[in-house]
């Protein structure tokens, strides 16, 4: 678990599932990110995220706002190897998601800190990199203000994403542990 000044990151539990279902419905908060998610990805999902930190130690937190019942999930947070091939692997990549009721208060900027800085001091990684639809500008904003710098001769199409979908191109921001 990771504390910051509002914030708690913690592993996921059994009553993660549900909320996070209704998280991956809404249209507004998967606008960048494919759409709408079954309930049956949803579980899939959270399956590999378990997966990965019973493998690797490290993973996604479930994110909850202290005070506000921290079983309440607010979104997630944290550090991951992706699950598909690149040119630039082996790496390890920083994500979030928060539901829209919580957008524009620097929930998100404030987690990935947490997370940048367990990753690097906790785990020693050298370098961590973050992803997003050129579109999304509420996310390459947020890798803006932790330091992460675009590096546009690595942005590449998503090999998740099928090919002609507008959302296959990706942009790259790295952040290095000596940067932070």
């Amino acid at each position: 678990m990771i504390t910051t000044e509002r914030l708690l990151l913690r592993k996921w539990t059994s009553d993660d599932a549900e909320p996070l279902a209704r998280m991956h419905e809404s249209p507004e908060m998967m606008r960048f990110l494919g759409g709408p998610m079954a309930r049956e990805q949803t579980d899939e999902m959270l399956a590999r995220i378990r997966t990965h930190w019973e493998t690797r130690g490290f993973g996604v937190f479930a994110l909850t706002i202290l005070g506000q019942h921290e079983k309440s999930l607010a979104g997630m947070c944290g550090i991951l190897v992706p699950r598909w091939e690149s040119r630039f692997q082996p790496c390890v990549e920083i994500l979030w998601r928060l539901r829209p009721d919580l957008w524009g208060r620097g929930l998100v900027t404030e987690a990935a800190r947490a997370a940048l800085k367990d990753g690097f001091e906790t785990h020693r990684f050298e370098e961590v990199l973050a992803f997003t639809v050129p579109d999304n500008v509420r996310s390459w904003r947020v890798m803006e203000r932790l330091g992460m710098k675009r590096s546009p001769e690595d942005d590449f199409d998503h090999p998740l994403v099928a090919e002609g979908d507008p959302l296959r191109r990706h942009m790259l921001y790295r952040l290095k542990r000596s940067a932070e």
